[in-house]
């Protein structure tokens, strides 16, 4: 009676931390998921309204595309760059160039970024746009665009 008692108990032991384990990795699965259906900054605040919600679609049906291209570009012109770091002869005014490039694409990313943050600004309400401030505050306190960065959020 005694080992049953003690199976039992250790079986029902085993039992339950493989349901805390399982319960602890279906939730970290679906926050981990949530976070790629992060399209813009706006996606951070839970409260916008069906409205506020169409009007952020619309927006960045011309957004999105823009800053991809941007992205590709920049993508482009870094592998062409990679390219001629190792070629020999070394070509310096080309590199030099090529990297004046990529600097071209990232102010002109900067620029759609601040100019897609203002018109977002302006749907928002007094406690929307505090939040959204705190959302802007740290997504570019890591140095980057945040979400809208060269990596597109990734």
């Amino acid at each position: 009676m005694n080992a049953t008692s003690f199976l039992s108990g250790f079986a029902a032991a085993v039992l339950c931390v493989a349901v805390v384990f399982g319960a602890a990795f279906f939730r970290f699965k679906r926050s981990r998921g949530r976070g790629r259906d992060i399209k813009g900054y706006l996606d951070l605040i839970p409260d916008l309204t069906e409205a506020q919600r169409a009007q952020v679609r619309e927006i960045r049906a011309v957004f999105l595309p823009k800053v991809e291209e941007i992205r590709r570009n920049m993508r482009s012109k870094r592998a062409r760059l990679a390219e001629l770091l190792f070629e020999d002869p070394v070509e310096r005014q080309t590199i030099h160039a090529v990297a004046k490039e990529i600097t071209e694409h990232q102010a002109e990313l900067e620029k759609e970024v601040i100019r897609h943050i203002l018109e977002e600004r302006e749907l928002l309400s007094p406690s929307q746009n505090r939040r959204f401030y705190e959302i802007i505050v740290e997504q570019f306190s890591y140095g980057g665009l945040g979400v809208h960065d060269v990596d597109g959020g990734r």
